[in-house]
Formats: structure tokens, C-alpha cells, sequence
């Protein structure tokens, strides 16, 4: 190690990587009243790293040291490539702590598979860990998103829920969803508290919403399997909707979550019209559908 590394070079190399990013990267305003230097605020950085802004502060400031998962989540929320990665446990004198292994990714299972697929007649949505979209019909396309024409990691029910104009707009009960949400990602928290991805979805989400940055503040938690959402879709109008989910027996904290109507109603009426509009085409997206 060198004699130049040490708390002081650490916290010198935080303050010189957050100036060099550029907010709206991280979709904040790149002109605001409160930025008075380049790049991002201790803050913010602080908010991204899922870690106190007292904390980071000092950790700038050379007063503290950093543990091994702390080194792990502002890798991830500096977005250092590798050779920065190494420098920064370097400087922190944690070089054999960095993680070498990769998180497995997650995959569906067959059986899951399989049984998304003759759910030909209602939305449905295979739930992975961190409340990740790791599969879908062309139900869940028609009522939500093209997902397959998003980027892998924004492939978030909760990122979606809170980032993404039409789908956020199109809940008739928006808060109410978006707080179960928020509840049901503190339980996945508990259970992998180590997750660096999970870390990164945090930050940037406090960073970007004052209200899921009060939600998870608050530390509610809420693992329902069930409830009742409504929605207003540009091509259908109104739905109300019961909403289940079935967790895999695997272990694997994957869930299949399914939403139905009242037979007879008129949700089941145009949840039929809009689960028909593209039948077979898994995927497919009403985003650019001519409006009824």
C-alpha cells in the first residue's frame, strides 16, 4: 500500500468522482438554485449509496473509514468501472474485500414459464427478487408496457411505478400502490440487506422522488399477497381489478402476479378487448396504438 493512501486520498478521489457525473444522468435537474458546483451534492451521493449523509460527509472528509459493503454500494452509485473499483479499495485498504462473484441472474422456471404462457386472457407478471420484471404475457404488455423494449435493469415494477409517466399515471390510487410497493421492497431488504443492486435501486429512487424517499423512511413493511387496483387505460377506460400473487415454492423469491376482473363486469369486458387487441404477441405494446 501506498504511503499516499489513507482516509484523506479516499475521501479526496468520493469528492473528485461525484463532480466529475452529471446530474441529469441520474435524472435530476442539471440548473438548480441549490447546485452551486459541478456534479452531484454530498447528498445525493449519500442518497445513492443507501447511506446517511452524516456518514458520507465524514467519509469525505477523511474521519471515518468504510466497510467493505459501503465501498460495494458507492461503486455502484459513483459508477466506477473496474479499474476505479480497484483504486477505491485500494485507497481504502480493502483490495481483497471487493466482491469477485457475480450474482447469479435470476431466471424463471420452466414450470413458471409455462404457466405465464396459458394465461392467455389476463395480465400476468413474474416478479423476481428486488420486485424485478423477469417475464411477461401479452397481457401484462397491452395493460402496462412493451417490456421488452426497456433496458434489463429497468425492468422494475417499483422503478416503473415511480419513474415511468404512463404507467405511474395510469393509477387511479397511485400513492396507495406506490407505498405497498415500497413496503413489499423493505421486506426484500430485510431478507438480502447485503445486495448491492437492490442498494443502487434505493438511491437512485431517494434521490429522484421525495416521496419514496419519505416511504422507505419510514420503514413500513407489507408482503400482501393480494388487493385491488384500478387503473385508467388510454384504450379502454376504466378498470378495477383484483391483483393476486403466488410465490415459487423454490425458494427463489419469485412470484407470479396475475390480474383479473369480475366475470360479467365491465373491467372483465375491456380487459378482454385489450388482451385480444394483440393475441399471441408476447411483449407487444399499446404505448403507440392509435387511441379508441
Amino acid at each position: 500500500m501506498s504511503t499516499m493512501s489513507g482516509p484523506g486520498e479516499l475521501g479526496a478521489f468520493l469528492k473528485a468522482r461525484r463532480a466529475q457525473l452529471a446530474p441529469q444522468d441520474f435524472g435530476l435537474p442539471a440548473q438548480d438554485s441549490r447546485r452551486k458546483v459541478a456534479g452531484l451534492r454530498r447528498e445525493e451521493v449519500a442518497q445513492l449509496a443507501a447511506i446517511s449523509v452524516d456518514y458520507y460527509t465524514r467519509l469525505e472528509q477523511g474521519r471515518v473509514g468504510a466497510s467493505a459493503s459501503v465501498l460495494a454500494t458507492l461503486a455502484q452509485a459513483l459508477r466506477l468501472d473496474d479499474d476505479q473499483q480497484r483504486y477505491l479499495y485500494q485507497l481504502a485498504g480493502k483490495t481483497d474485500a471487493r466482491p469477485r462473484r457475480r450474482r447469479p441472474a435470476q431466471r424463471v422456471r420452466p414450470a413458471m414459464r409455462r404457466l405465464l404462457d396459458q394465461l392467455t386472457g389476463t395480465p400476468a407478471i413474474v416478479l423476481g427478487k428486488r420486485l424485478d420484471i423477469l417475464e411477461w404475457n401479452a397481457g401484462a404488455a397491452a395493460l402496462y408496457t412493451d417490456f421488452s423494449q426497456l433496458l434489463a435493469d429497468r425492468r422494475n415494477y417499483l422503478y416503473l411505478l415511480f419513474t415511468d409517466p404512463i404507467i405511474r399515471g395510469m393509477h387511479l390510487e397511485w400513492e396507495h400502490d406506490a407505498r405497498d410497493a415500497v413496503a413489499a421492497l423493505r421486506m426484500e431488504s430485510a431478507a438480502n440487506p447485503d445486495d448491492p443492486q437492490l442498494a443502487q435501486l434505493v438511491g437512485e429512487l431517494s434521490v429522484r422522488d421525495a416521496d419514496f424517499r419519505t416511504w422507505w423512511a419510514e420503514h413500513r413493511v407489507n408482503n400482501a399477497a393480494y388487493g385491488t387496483k384500478r387503473y385508467r387505460h388510454r384504450l379502454v377506460g376504466d378498470l378495477t381489478l383484483d391483483c393476486d400473487t403466488w410465490s415459487s415454492p423454490d425458494g427463489s423469491g419469485q412470484r407470479l402476479m396475475v390480474l383479473t376482473a369480475e366475470p360479467g363486469s365491465p373491467s372483465h369486458d375491456a380487459l378482454l378487448i385489450l388482451t385480444s387487441w394483440a393475441p399471441g404477441q408476447r411483449g407487444e405494446s399499446l404505448r403507440s396504438a392509435p387511441p379508441a
